[in-house]
Parts: C-alpha cells; structure tokens; sequence
C-alpha cells in the first residue's frame, strides 16, 4: 500500500498552494475499480478496525466519505487511487488522540496509479466541493512575509500546527512539497517530548 512521503525543507522561488496543516494522524484508504474501497492504513502499515484509537478511522470512513467520493473516483478513470486524509479531535496534538472524544476525517491528497499525486489545482477541483478538504490560506511565492505570519500564527485561517505547501508545476520533474510550522507548535512539541530527541524529530 502506498505511503506517504516524508516532506523536505522549505522551496522559495516557486508559487505554492499553502494548505491549512491538520494536527492529526495520516491515514491512507485505498480505493480500486474491482474492490472498491479495500485497504486502510496509517501512515506506516495496515489498520485493524478494532484498533484504538486509529481503528475508529476504518468505520467514520465508510459512514462519513465513502458514499460521495465512490462515484468521483470512478470519474478519474484510474485503476487504483490512494487518498490521504488527516484523523483528528479537538484535543488531537502530534498523533496523539483522546479515545473518549469525537474525531473526523478530512482529506488533504490522493494519488493515482501510474500518474502519481494529483496536483493542488487538480485536487481541489476533484475533491474541494465532494468531502471537507483543509483551507487553501495562500497562493503564490512562500516569501519572507508568508512565512513570518505562518511561524508567529498569524496567517489568517491558519489552525495550530502550520500549513502544507505544494507547487502545481513541477521543478526537475517533481512537485515541490514541504512543510511551515508554528514556533508555539513546536514549542509544545519540545515540551511534550521532553528532551527526547528522537522523539521530537519524529512528530515533528
């Protein structure tokens, strides 16, 4: 099953689409034309339905998405799409989940077979209007500006953790994507991690 990649430093001369940055926990469905939606995972293996408190993701899935974007997927004519999507509550910070509280799903990228990640323009055009995507906040050049209101949590729309910047057109045949966090994020991150880090890096 398809995963995830891990995002790398901050791209500056070319326009992005900066997406509101979900404090959550990734997970991956995959949907075929012969199957239907028929795997689920976080971000790195396979998810039991029972499983607290990922496990919940499998269920709000089928109840909350599957229905509206079925007929979507079969549009894109693709043998098989992987859709990734953001499992969070309103305690929810850096993967970690109160059991006892309701969560959701909202989907932030997908990936066709063969073809790859579809590009922000693409992706909202396909998706934006058929389940809860996160807010587009900005488009053009991450310059000093941008990325001052993200890091001081300034940036209109934003939620706590940052944003996710994508570019449409490609640059030595990939799609810059990185990461811009919040420095009060990241200073409740060290706090939560306590030193650890290992631990730090990997949440963060």
């Amino acid at each position: 099953m398809l995963t995830y990649p891990s995002i790398p430093k901050i791209v500056q001369n070319v326009p992005v689409y900066a997406m509101d940055k979900l404090d959550g926990s990734n997970i991956r469905v995959e949907w075929s034309k012969k199957s239907g939606f028929n795997k689920f995972g976080s971000r790195t293996r396979l998810l039991d339905p029972t499983e607290k408190p990922l496990g919940e993701a499998v269920g709000l899935f089928m109840d909350t998405m599957a229905e509206d974007l079925e007929p979507v997927l079969h549009k894109l004519k693709n043998e098989r799409v992987t859709l990734f999507m953001e499992f969070f509550g309103e305690t929810s910070f850096a993967g970690n989940h109160k059991e006892d509280e309701e969560h959701k799903l909202v989907l932030f990228d997908a990936s066709l077979y063969k073809k790859g990640f579809m590009q922000p323009k693409e992706f909202l055009k396909t998706f934006d209007e058929v389940v809860e995507t996160p807010g587009l906040l900005h488009y053009g050049k991450p310059n000093g500006d941008f990325l001052e209101l993200v890091r001081s949590g300034e940036l209109e729309g934003m939620t706590f953790e940052g944003v996710v910047c994508k570019s449409q057109e490609l640059v030595r045949n990939q799609q810059v994507v990185f990461k811009v966090k919040n420095e009060a994020w990241l200073k409740r991150l060290r706090e939560f991690t306590k030193g650890d880090a290992e631990l730090f890096k990997k949440l963060a």
